[in-house]
């Protein structure tokens, strides 16, 4: 009859082989790290794709009105500023670029650079949305936030505007056209407005990491959230890229 001692003494060598084998952060419900990081990035994958669904139907709305309505749309993207939408593009691309860094720190446990790439992107987040604010500011100012008093005088009167006159080339829009203008600014504030939720949501998470990659996270072979993180971060840079295209760039003329 087997000896009880030995009993205990195999079932503690069981228990402990067991518990070396399931680390704290695999769920319970996952065999293995593996199967948990392929969930997760099927996961992300799957949530970006109903995003792109998302983004691509303000995108194919914006290019039907702009088929439709051509001269104001022109008109109304001469009211953008070409300098704040060039400088905020390339703050996103280098925290893209930071971002990279973090998702490469994490992955060969370099802690402090973890740290270090984490808190250099949300600082260009945060730039970016400082910048975006000084622009949406500027919108306020002449009046062409729709619903909000909106004022039709830059575009029947375009040396009313001095900024965007000679963009203008003296010929101001008829009255019918210049009311679209309104449409422009409409999808302007809702594709900006929608891409800027996404960064704060962004950069509310870039905090709770930044936090928790300080007490050591991240850096210890668990490195999914910060590969899904990053690959979330990316598609909010390019799909500002769009836009900056969209909005800014191809109207113009």
């Amino acid at each position: 009859m087997p000896d009880s001692t030995a009993i205990a003494h195999g079932a503690h060598e069981t228990g402990s082989n067991t518990h070396d084998e399931h680390p704290p952060y695999l769920r319970h419900h996952f065999e293995s790290t593996e199967q948990q990081a392929d969930a997760a990035g099927f996961a992300m994958w799957l949530f970006l794709l109903t995003e792109v669904m998302f983004f691509g139907g303000l995108f194919t709305a914006y290019l039907i009105y702009r088929n439709w309505y051509y001269p104001a749309f022109v008109s109304g993207s001469h009211q953008l500023n070409v300098v704040w939408g060039t400088l905020n593009t390339l703050v996103l691309i280098i925290s893209s670029f930071t971002m990279a860094m973090g998702v490469w720190c994490a992955e060969t446990g370099r802690r402090r650079g973890l740290v270090l790439s984490l808190s250099l992107t949300l600082i260009l987040g945060l730039g970016f949305l400082g910048i975006k604010s000084i622009e949406y500011a500027e919108k306020i100012e002449k009046h062409h936030v729709p619903g909000f008093h909106y004022s039709l005088q830059s575009f029947l009167d375009p040396q009313s505007d001095r900024a965007v006159f000679s963009e203008y080339h003296d010929k101001p829009l008829m009255l019918d056209m210049a009311r679209h203008t309104e449409v422009y600014f409409s999808l302007y504030f809702l594709m900006t407005g929608m891409h800027a939720l996404h960064m704060i949501i962004g950069i509310g998470i870039l905090g709770f990491m930044i936090f928790r990659a300080r007490a050591g996270a991240y850096t210890s072979g668990h490195v999914t959230f910060v590969e899904n993180f990053g690959l979330y971060w990316h598609f909010v840079d390019i799909i500002w890229i769009y836009l900056f295209a969209l909005l800014y760039l191809i109207s113009r003329h």
